[in-house]
């Protein structure tokens, strides 16, 4: 199984001190501080680091999410917003909008991008390790894995954290509703190409694999449409990726339909069903070329050149000719003028997203504690200010070769 996954850059973020002198007047408050601030920097690392593993994102991203919970669940006994919530002010870029920058002065906001981060991190290491040469299975299992995770992620930041927002989500960042619901999608969509790579590898039965492709290409169809009104110019490419997946997946249903109406002596239709195919293969050829023409966020890729994608043009091609063949030898049937209707549901393999939980909140953390953050004192000047004040640069990803199967670069 060797597959292409198109990733957007991930979020840029400005360095986040945490010096609240003057406000946190104990030292347990202050040691909260610093706390966040240490494991703020090593969860961001960790994002760049080629030798994380998903436990370490876990240990990481629980580390830090269980402290930030401090500045945002109740610490007084009462259901009032916490009073740190709008002490600390923080920036971040969005993957679709190059080096412009978001800020809020929000806790909430933080934590959300932090996470949307974090789901991006599970969707880039699934498209690492589904580019590798000879993939084992369980690599396959840990790639279908992240990327539920990921969309998991995605799922319950726009139904339970970003709801909580002051300051809504301005139209084309990542935190507004089109752009998080295409991430989900092609998350989805992304894990049942995992479970169509098994399922054939396996030889299950063809009306399966045909109903969880055509299933796959209707979700892709429905993330293309999702980003149908977005800026065409941070959102093109996006869509060329979701476009040819669309068209490469409907024409995995036409084939594999073809063996199924072939095994029911439905010769004729069969027929029909793979020049289909062929029809959306040579669709799939070509968005591929203009994939690769196309500028903007993203991976540089020749997707046409892809061993997975040769692979179907065969099949498709083989499959046909032996259709054809049987026609003229023993069924004799007229091919029709339409190709027959995909009305296929799949029982099995649809990829849910798998359910995302906070930590629970730091021991650090006690009402006690929250009671020594004195706001009537304000914090006093941060020297490292200005500094942060600078340009966000885009996060230097790791230098990672494609495999020479692949023909890409995962960005």
């Amino acid at each position: 199984m060797t597959h292409w996954f198109h990733r957007n850059p991930l979020k840029a973020t400005a360095p986040v001190s945490f010096n609240l002198y003057g406000v946190a007047s104990s030292p347990a408050a202050n040691k909260i501080c610093n706390d966040l601030r240490t494991a703020r920097a090593r969860l961001l690392d960790m994002f760049t680091d080629a030798t994380c593993t998903p436990e370490i994102m876990k240990k990481s991203s629980d580390e830090y999410f269980s402290l930030i919970q401090g500045f945002i669940l109740p610490l007084d006994g009462t259901t009032q917003e916490n009073k740190l919530r709008f002490i600390q002010n923080f920036k971040w870029t969005d993957t679709l909008q190059g080096n412009i920058t978001s800020a809020q002065q929000d806790a909430v906001f933080e934590l959300v991008s932090m996470a949307f981060n974090v789901a991006i991190w599970y969707s880039k290491f699934a498209s690492r390790l589904a580019g590798k040469e000879n993939i084992t299975e369980d690599e396959a299992k840990d790639v279908h894995k992240s990327l539920k995770i990921a969309a998991g992620i995605f799922k319950t930041l726009k139904e339970t954290h970003i709801p909580r927002l002051i300051t809504p989500a301005e139209k084309g960042r990542d935190l507004e509703p089109r752009v998080i619901d295409t991430y989900i999608v092609q998350s989805q969509a992304e894990a049942q190409e995992v479970t169509i790579a098994r399922a054939i590898e396996l030889k299950h039965n063809a009306s399966l694999i045909a109903a969880l492709s055509f299933e796959t290409a209707n979700f892709y169809q429905k993330a293309d449409h999702t980003l149908n009104t977005l800026d065409p110019e941070c959102s093109s490419k996006w869509k060329k990726y979701l476009q040819l997946k669309q068209h490469f997946y409907m024409a995995y249903a036409h084939c594999y339909h073809g063996q199924t109406l072939l095994a029911g002596d439905k010769c004729g239709e069969a027929i029909r069903s793979l020049q289909e195919a062929e029809k959306f293969y040579s669709r799939a050829e070509a968005l591929c070329k203009e994939y690769r023409q196309m500028k903007g966020p993203g991976s540089t890729a020749k997707p046409s050149e892809q061993l997975f994608f040769k692979k179907l043009g065969t099949f498709i091609k083989n499959t046909l000719e032996k259709c054809q063949r049987e026609n003229s030898f023993i069924y004799f049937h007229k091919v029709p003028a339409e190709a027959p209707a995909l009305e296929l549901k799949a029982s099995y393999g649809l990829a849910e997203p798998t359910p995302f939980e906070l930590p629970p909140l730091s021991a650090q953390c006690t009402p006690e504690v929250y009671a020594t953050f004195d706001l009537t004192k304000g914090p006093k000047e941060d020297k490292a200010k200005a500094k942060h004040d600078e340009e966000i640069k885009p996060v230097k990803e790791p230098d990672l070769k494609p495999q020479k199967d692949t023909g890409c670069v995962v960005s």
